[in-house]
């Protein structure tokens, strides 16, 4: 069966997403895990460092400004990942879908380059988290605190990471049963939830304070 945007976008109201053996595989396949990653936006873990990181100015962070160079990222080899899922199906089918306005990037930059980002796709009140990228460090993990400040102001309620890693379980990230990642599901499809390309600055700043932990008022976010 070939796999259209449209049947894209149903598996994963239905909670199924495509991943691919190899770079070089030109099949896809569909996972259901038993055990859900997700990333609970109210949970989510800031360290004091990063937030500085974050704060310092060092990357500037834009949103849907360069998907394709992202994804290409996301699929190059990297240390300890030699090999990657995301092959030229995969980025044919999210290219298009982020053509149709259903899947997003955050980008992180310096001094001009492209440096890190991440992509994934929006529906309802869910963002399904396909994968990340990093050439300096942090690069990923600011546009990462990002992605959730502008979720969480946008009205979000689920971020899918699919699976668990150890990078991720720092941010607090943790599995939940199928059924139960199902209810989730449904509910934030339902969720009256808005993509932010270019939220209020003062908004987001105080966000990213507010999920470190620290309260702020949006005269010192400014």
């Amino acid at each position: 069966m070939e796999i259209t945007p449209e049947l894209l976008v149903r598996a994963y109201r239905a909670g199924f997403f495509p991943m691919a053996e190899t770079r070089e595989a030109d099949r896809l396949y569909w996972l259901d895990p038993e055990q859900r990653g997700i990333l609970p936006l109210d949970g989510f873990h800031l360290p004091r460092r990063l937030l500085r990181t974050v704060e310092s100015g060092g990357f500037s962070v834009t949103v849907d400004r360069d998907f394709a160079a992202v994804i290409a990222g996301c699929a190059e080899p990297a240390p300890g990942r030699e090999d990657t899922w995301i092959n030229p199906v995969i980025e044919g089918l999210f290219t298009e879908l982020h053509r149709r306005g259903v899947a997003h990037s955050v980008e992180s930059w310096h001094e001009g380059a492209l440096v890190g980002g991440l992509y994934g796709v929006a529906l309802g009140g869910a963002f399904f988290g396909e994968s990340m990228f990093s050439r300096a460090t942090d690069a990923s993990k600011v546009a990462l605190v990002h992605l959730v400040a502008r979720l969480r102001l946008g009205g979000f309620t689920l971020l899918d990471t699919q699976f668990v890693t150890s990078h991720l379980t720092r941010f607090g990230a943790r599995e939940v049963p199928r059924d139960r990642y199902k209810q989730m599901l449904a509910a934030a499809l339902e969720a009256p939830a808005a993509w932010l390309v270019e939220p209020d600055a003062d908004a987001l700043a105080a966000e990213i304070r507010a999920i470190a932990g620290r309260k702020v008022d949006l005269d010192e976010a400014g």
